[in-house]
């Protein structure tokens, strides 16, 4: 049974008809569209009109097109796509030494194209797939510019995540992303009293992870980082929404996109570059 929201001790079967929240009895106020919590009956509804609604994740979408662009470029060779692969995958410092390359270096750049870049054609297969089945069910929920904005602090939670395990293997794979995306819907499943199991994304989360664990050439670092820097992100959205700020949801992703990065940079920095050693090509997927 769920507990209202700002009284934990009191088991309710309602939820607010505006933002899902589970209420008791003490905090419902009665509108012509149901009960609400007190702080969606302050507000007044907002109109939206019919040319303004729309199911279509037209930034997913756009994240599925901006994958497969850069994929083929890197299968064609166009436009110095020989090189996209070794100058854009994710790279804290080189293993062998005496080659500057690598986050370490001032190539910051690695943090956002490695999620963008793929080993093969099954990696960026499961990758889209999992990303347009999240995305038909986040992004409509949420809205593109959330939705937008948790991608991003997920991209570079997933970088941080492989950073910390492996910094000296080239990473590539959009899933750190995708684990964020999954993560955020976690949060906001729970809020609403959906069952994450009922749902299926449970199982498709655990799958992956003890697929990440127990195959080898998987980036176990940027899968569970994005996964921890979607579900914070979601939470950051969680507490905008209470406050009915849009601002105050892109302002929070903001600084945790930026908290991962810097943490990032740092990591790179001071991980041991060592001498010998054949590097790795890990991918956040699979």
């Amino acid at each position: 049974m769920a507990t209202c929201y700002r009284h934990p001790s009191r088991e309710t079967g309602v939820s607010c008809s505006s933002c899902g929240r589970p209420i008791c009895p003490d905090c419902m106020t009665t509108t012509p569209v149901g009960m609400r919590c007190p702080e969606c009956s302050k507000q007044r509804t907002r109109v939206v009109r019919l040319r303004e609604m729309s199911d279509v994740p037209r930034v997913t979408y756009g994240l599925i097109a901006v994958n497969v662009v850069a994929y083929l470029i890197e299968r064609t060779h166009i436009g110095g796509g020989e090189t996209l692969y070794g100058r854009g995958a994710l790279l804290g410092s080189p293993e062998i030494a005496g080659i500057e390359q690598g986050v370490a270096y001032g190539q910051w750049w690695r943090l956002v194209t490695g999620g963008f870049l793929h080993a093969n054609l099954l990696h960026i297969g499961t990758n889209m797939l999992i990303l347009y089945w999240l995305g038909r069910m986040l992004e409509p929920a949420i809205g593109s510019v959330r939705f937008a904005a948790v991608y991003v602090a997920s991209l570079f939670a997933g970088a941080l995540g492989a950073l910390v395990l492996t910094p000296h293997a080239f990473t590539v794979g959009a899933s750190g992303a995708v684990f964020g995306l999954a993560g955020c819907a976690v949060v906001e499943m729970r809020s609403r009293n959906i069952s994450i199991m009922e749902s299926g994304l449970g199982l498709l989360i655990g799958i992956n992870l003890l697929f990440s664990v127990t195959a080898s050439g998987i980036s176990l670092g940027g899968h569970v980082g994005g996964l921890i820097g979607g579900a914070l992100a979601g939470l950051v959205l969680q507490v905008a929404d209470r406050r009915r700020s849009l601002a105050l949801a892109l302002a929070g992703c903001l600084a945790l996109s930026g908290a991962f990065a810097a943490a990032s940079v740092l990591i790179a920095q001071s991980s041991e570059v060592t001498t010998g050693g054949e590097q790795q090509i890990l991918v956040p997927g699979g």
